[in-house]
């Protein structure tokens, strides 16, 4: 059979699904930002950033920006009525004190058990920037992982073991991709949904790994 994977908006509309009514979120840099325009309306969510943001909105309008108002990958953003601003002190302070739901992130590799790796390849020439990604994957208490499944080359990204170095040990709950929504347990991989077309053992063979139901 074939199938059709998730675009990015399709897996930012999936994410956004399983955010509850009054949670605090912090969307990370990259992908995890499109989760902010897929919110179901009627619902109150309050957006966190790390450069001390709580309560964005949608990303603004073309012609509307204002690059005063940016988030922590200083794309632009809108405030909420009641929204406000502070100190980077104090966004880690609410990010390291358990205050943040959820925090979504972007990641080069999660272990099967819940290793976080994304903020340095180990390659020569990379740049490590590791920011507050340390802080939200322990802080939260709720991480989830919001990537595609395989790179470029092929290669699955959800690995027995991480060969990247970690951001955080256990602590990814979830893995939403754009083939399938996994969740991380101590025994290894559950599904919880996965797209139409692709069978279970196709998905396992893709992943290296097994995956329970």
């Amino acid at each position: 059979m074939t199938y059709q994977k998730r675009n990015k908006d399709q897996l930012a509309q999936r994410v956004a699904r399983d955010i509850h009514d009054g949670a605090y979120v912090n969307l990370g840099i990259g992908m995890p930002t499109l989760v902010a325009n897929h919110l179901p309306a009627g619902m109150e969510v309050i957006l966190h950033s790390e450069n001390g943001i709580l309560g964005m909105g949608p990303a603004p309008a073309p012609g509307e920006e204002d690059y005063d108002l940016i988030n922590a990958g200083k794309q632009p953003v809108t405030l909420l009525p009641g929204g406000a601003f502070f100190h980077h002190a104090d966004s880690f302070g609410m990010m390291r004190g358990g205050h943040l739901d959820i925090c979504v992130l972007g990641a080069f590799q999660v272990s099967a058990t819940g290793d976080l790796a994304n903020w340095h390849t180990g390659e020569k020439d990379a740049i490590p920037a590791v920011g507050g990604a340390m802080d939200l994957a322990i802080g939260a208490r709720q991480t989830w992982v919001m990537m595609d499944l395989l790179t470029k080359k092929g290669e699955s990204k959800v690995v027995s073991q991480c060969s990247y170095p970690l951001t955080g040990i256990a602590c990814v709950k979830r893995i939403y991709s754009d083939l399938a929504t996994l969740e991380c347990t101590p025994q290894g991989m559950k599904l919880i949904d996965k797209i139409d077309g692709l069978s279970h053992s196709e998905l396992e063979r893709l992943v290296g790994l097994p995956i329970a139901t």
